[in-house]
């Protein structure tokens, strides 16, 4: 655990942190011959870092492996080895330059393939989409036309009764007897006014 730890530490800083800064300044003075160093060693490093990604899973378990990190890490950087330059000008040069053809039609094919197939699923992600809302828009219309069949005639009546103006009928059994005692001094009191005016004639 503490191997690691420290390997990742040294890949990182040394490894990655300090060629950056070198690679920075030799942009920035426009050193050609710096220039081409350090693009050397970036492609070694790429190469490495690849590798370590399956080294790390199947070669984990072997004795002084991390220790091995380290120490190729510092042969790549060291200017006295110039490890990166000589692994880049002995092998990887000359493969490429063999083989550049070949990888230059491979990857304009995978960039082609991988266009059709971002456009072929792009569709089917659309058509889905597509279905998707029509499916929710049906079933939110079902939906509502059961909330609105759920209502029973009975509900429909109450709600009908409770708009519909006061029924017109017969007045009940007690408003006539009142109006017939309020009545009935009005008309005694007109026979008398006219029983008067018979004998004043």
């Amino acid at each position: 655990m503490v191997s690691w730890i420290i390997s990742r530490l040294v890949v990182l800083i040394f490894g990655t942190l300090y060629p950056a800064y070198y690679s920075y300044k030799a942009v920035k003075s426009k050193d050609i011959k710096e220039y081409v160093k350090w693009m050397m060693y970036w492609i070694i490093f790429a190469l490495f870092t690849t590798a370590e990604t399956f080294t790390d899973i199947f070669l984990c378990w072997f004795p002084f492996y991390y220790e091995l990190k380290i120490a190729f890490v510092a042969w790549l950087l060291s200017p006295y080895t110039k490890g990166s330059s000589l692994l880049y000008r002995k092998f990887v040069h000359p493969t490429l330059s063999s083989k550049e053809k070949e990888i230059d039609d491979c990857l304009v094919q995978a960039k082609d393939r991988s266009y059709d197939a971002l456009v072929h699923f792009g569709k089917r992600g659309l058509n889905v989409a597509a279905t998707a809302a029509v499916m929710a828009a049906s079933k939110g219309q079902g939906a509502l036309s059961e909330r609105l069949r759920s209502f029973s005639m009975q509900d429909l009546t109450t709600i009908r009764g409770d708009g519909a103006p006061a029924p017109s009928g017969p007045p009940p059994p007690g408003s006539g007897r009142a109006s017939g005692k309020h009545g009935q001094p009005k008309m005694s009191r007109s026979a008398s006014e006219s029983a008067g005016s018979s004998g004043t004639a």
